[in-house]
């Protein structure tokens, strides 16, 4: 005899459309937010916030993060030599029409522009910047120069400048020639580091 089962009347009857709590959901863990992966983190977890890096505020890194900044063109040899004798010769002009042809001022200027020459040539003329930078130096020495009659006397003019200011012209030319050391140690290093990587599987 088939016997029906009754719900006990505390119970009450069951309401199809009633939601389950969350334990009949699968408990505390059906609660808790799924834990994925979105844009290379996780959800559901709380994100540290990022601290900055040791040292990124100070002087150095600033000066770091504005010589990144600046435009970093690669000038072949010939290039850079063009470069360094063009801005020379005008700063030259402009140092005559500013300064009264100051050879103090024109020295001080010779070291920039030989770091940026050093800065700007390509990996492969790098031993031509310490060459150049002196050349382009007597150039731009020309207007500034005091100057007599004739040829012998611009000749003796440029003569006593070259002597006179040969402190600048020889600070400019360890700048070039030590930017170009670093480079150097650091395309070294560089290729280096790319023949000792392992091989991509």
């Amino acid at each position: 005899m088939e016997q029906h089962r009754t719900r006990p009347a505390q119970y009450g009857p069951r309401r199809s459309g009633a939601p389950l709590p969350a334990q009949g959901r699968g408990g505390a863990a059906a609660a808790r937010p799924p834990v994925g992966r979105v844009a290379g983190r996780p959800v559901g977890r709380p994100v540290q916030p990022a601290r900055p890096a040791p040292g990124a505020g100070s002087p150095v890194a600033r000066v770091v993060r504005a010589l990144r900044g600046m435009p970093n063109p690669r000038l072949t040899g010939l290039g850079s030599g063009l470069f360094c004798a063009a801005v020379m010769t005008l700063l030259g002009f402009l140092d005559g029409l500013l300064f009264g042809a100051s050879l103090t001022v024109y020295g001080v200027l010779f070291v920039p522009v030989s770091l940026l020459t050093a800065l700007w040539v390509r990996r492969g003329d790098l031993l031509t910047a310490p060459v150049v930078v002196p050349i382009a130096f007597a150039v731009g020495l020309v207007p500034v120069a005091e100057s007599g009659d004739g040829l012998g006397g611009r000749l003796m003019g440029l003569v006593t400048a070259l002597a006179t200011e040969a402190g600048w012209l020889y600070g400019g030319t360890l700048v070039a020639g030590s930017a170009v050391i670093v480079r150097r140690i650091r395309l070294v290093r560089r290729r280096a580091a790319a023949r000792n990587r392992p091989p991509a599987a």
